[in-house]
Formats: structure tokens, sequence, C-alpha cells
């Protein structure tokens, strides 16, 4: 093993055998299988990095694959196992040994290595989808194209307008914030993004958005390209030290825990460690920052105008990043009529692009959130991550639920509105 190998291989040793996980493992509940469980596939990393097991054996990357990395084990785990770390490393080394069908090679060269690096690529692969499932020409691809049939539609190209540079803060202004506009939230949230910054400037924090930046790499390191992950996460750290010592204000639950962890991707790299601790030490969700900075006589009188609403809470928001009183705080604050969402913090079954690597094992975590929504007496469900929204969105139209699916921004936007109206 090497350095880092045996460093992680270290913190795998951190795992007490208790089976606390087992019970909010989403896979473990779906098989009943050890293998499939946090503790197994300790199990596992444990008997590769000892030569027990080989890293090219599949079913030791059938199970990495099989796993969300939602990090549930993580919040209880009484031994502190980083797992989402664990997986993510575990992830990388296997894509080193292991060589993936040509499909799934090409799918990623262009999927991570071309176009969430650039605007121009995200946009014409937005436009494309759009165009896919206006046209039909989606199902004509058959298994391929079925994640694209059952999403939902690409929003035209008129919602995919970039954020300007600077926005300023509406009355009095209070101080100044940086937002990440991100890949996936610009083209396919556009509206998320808007009701973001009439937010931050509706509570009087002039906005700013760095220009020319595209991805964080949340996606490249939860999907095993860590050295892809680094090489944004520079990017990233470079254009966002143009906006000073702001807080970074993220609205997108994975991109958030990723970049608070900047500082553990680039820990070796000696030109970039400090300035990734400084950077990681900046960013905020959206909510975290809403609920302490939102002014003490705001009082919205949202009532049920979105109806009744109930939050889930999404994997790297409240098992990555630990927060989960703040989301409900400011929906109170809003005065929306709000109803519990039963075992809220259970996986939905999105985990970035897990839904479209594994329609079927993402529909079948999702059963039990919907049968959950079905009996909370809700009618809109609210979240705070895009691939939860888009799991949401296609899971209850596919039960035929009729119920909208909002971000916490868009709710408080309302109420914002609401309240100047009055």
């Amino acid at each position: 093993m090497n350095p880092q190998e045996l460093v992680d291989y270290t913190k795998s040793l951190d795992c007490i055998h208790c089976g606390l996980c087992l019970r909010t493992c989403p896979t473990y509940q779906l098989t009943g299988a050890e293998s499939s469980s946090p503790r197994g596939r300790i199990y596992l990393m444990r008997a590769v990095a000892e030569g027990e097991l080989a890293a090219t054996a599949p079913e030791y990357r059938e199970e990495l694959d099989f796993c969300l990395a939602c990090r549930h084990c993580e919040s209880v785990c009484p031994a502190g196992v980083r797992f989402g770390e664990l997986i993510e490393s575990a992830r990388s080394g296997v894509e080193k040994v292991q060589r993936r069908g040509f499909l799934a090679r090409t799918a990623r060269r262009i999927g991570f290595g071309t176009v969430l690096r650039s605007r121009a690529w995200l946009s014409l692969t937005a436009t494309s989808m759009r165009l896919a499932q206006r046209t039909g020409a989606a199902r004509l691809l058959g298994k391929f194209g079925r994640p694209l049939v059952e999403m939902s539609p690409v929003p035209p190209k008129s919602e995919r307008a970039p954020l300007p540079a600077t926005t300023p803060a509406v009355g009095t202004r209070r101080g100044e914030v940086a937002m990440l506009e991100g890949c996936a939230m610009r083209e396919l949230f556009g509206r998320v993004n808007r009701a973001t910054v009439e937010v931050l400037t509706g509570i009087g924090f002039e906005t700013k958005v760095p220009q020319g930046h595209v991805c964080c790499g949340a996606l490249h390191a939860h999907n095993g390209d860590l050295e892809g992950a680094r090489e944004l996460a520079r990017t990233t750290i470079e254009h966002f030290e143009t906006t000073g010592a702001a807080p970074v204000v993220v609205n997108s639950a994975g991109c958030g825990a990723h970049m608070k962890a900047y500082a553990h991707l680039l820990k070796d790299d000696a030109a970039w460690r400090e300035r990734a601790k400084a950077f990681a030490a900046r960013v905020q969700d959206f909510s975290e920052f809403v609920a302490a900075e939102m002014p003490p006589d705001f009082s919205g009188k949202l009532g049920d105008e979105l109806g009744i609403l109930a939050y889930d809470d999404p994997c790297h928001l409240c098992h990555g990043q630990q927060i989960r009183a703040q989301p409900r705080t400011v929906l109170e604050r809003c005065g929306a009529t709000r109803v519990e969402l039963p075992d809220s913090e259970a996986c939905c079954g999105s985990a970035g692009i897990y839904s479209m690597l594994r329609p079927d094992d993402s529909k079948a975590v999702f059963a039990k959130k919907a049968a959950a929504f079905r009996n909370c007496g809700a009618q809109a469900l609210v979240t705070a991550n895009p691939g939860c929204h888009m799991q949401w969105e296609a899971g209850l139209a596919r039960e035929g639920v009729k119920a909208r699916v909002l971000h916490v921004a868009e709710v408080l936007a309302a109420a914002l509105r609401k309240a100047r109206a009055r």
C-alpha cells in the first residue's frame, strides 16, 4: 500500500462492527446482505488493503457502485467512521485497476472530462436534452433514454441565463456574499438560483457570482475521479478568491458538502493546502446563512399559499454537513404551513447520477419516501439539492401524486414577495 492507501486503511479500522449503520443503509434495507451495508463494505475494503481480496474482483466494484454514498451511516456511527471519505477513496482506487466497458468509459470521459468542465458544453447538452424530450427522440434510445424520458422537462434557454456578476442589496446594505451558480443548477434550476439571489439581496446582502466558474467537482469525487475533483477544487478556489473573504453561499447540498471538504481533498498539496482550508471555512449552505442573517423583524405570512409543505432532508445536508434545524427554522419564519415528513433523513435514491446509472435501485429506494409523503398530509415537497429535487419530481409523477416540488429558496422568495406586497 502507498501512504495514502495506508491512511485510508487505518480509517477503516475505526469501525467497531456494532451494526448500528445497518438500519440506516438503503442498500442493506433493500437486500439484507451484509456486503451491501457500510460494515460489509468496510470489510471488503479491508480485505483489499490486506491482500485477501483482489481490487479487480467484480463483486468489490459492484458493492462500491451499489452504495449511494448517502452517509446516513456517519450520523449514527459511535466510532465516527468517515464513510464518505472511505467510499470516495475506494472508488478512486478501483477506477485505476478495473477497466470499465467501452460505453461506460466513453460516457465518463465525456461527462467528467468535457461536459462538466465547460459552460458551452453544459448549455449544448441541456439544449439537446430538451430537444430530445420535446420531440420524443429520447424514447427511441431505449434504456439509455429512459432517465431523460422520466425526468422533469429541461427548462428553455431563456430560463438558463447566467446570473449577473453583482446584484445589489435591496434596501439597507448589510454586507456581501459570493454565490455558487453551479453546473447543473444553472442549466436545470435557473429559477432556484434566481430565487436564491432574490432572498440574499432581499435581506440586505449584495450578491457576487464569479464569472467563468463552472463546476466544483462534487460529482467527480463521488464517482471515483478524485484527480478531476482536485483540479476543479483548485479552479473553484481561484475564482472565489476574487470575491474577497465574503461567505460563499451554496444552494446545492451535495456541492456544499464537497466544498466544505476541500481542506481534506487537497491536504497533500502543499501549494493549496492552506488556501483550501481558508476557502472551506467560507462555505455556507443557503439555509445555514439565511437562518443566521434573516432580519429579526422579518415575519412572513405565507400561510398555505404554496400548500401544506413537507421538508425532506438532503443526505449531504443533514449527514454530510449536520444541518437539520436551519431549513426548518427559515420555513417557520416564512409563516409557511408545514408538516414533518416521516423518516426525512433517509435517502431518496437520487445520489448524484446514481438514479441514471442504477434507475431500478434508485426507484426501489424512493418507494418508501413516496409512501411517507402520501401519508403525511403534505401538498408540496421542499428540498435543498438539485438531485433530490429531480428525484422527487420524477418519483411523485411516476407514483401519480400531484404535488409541487420546491427548493427552500423558492419558498423564502415567495414569502419575501408577499411581505413586500402588504
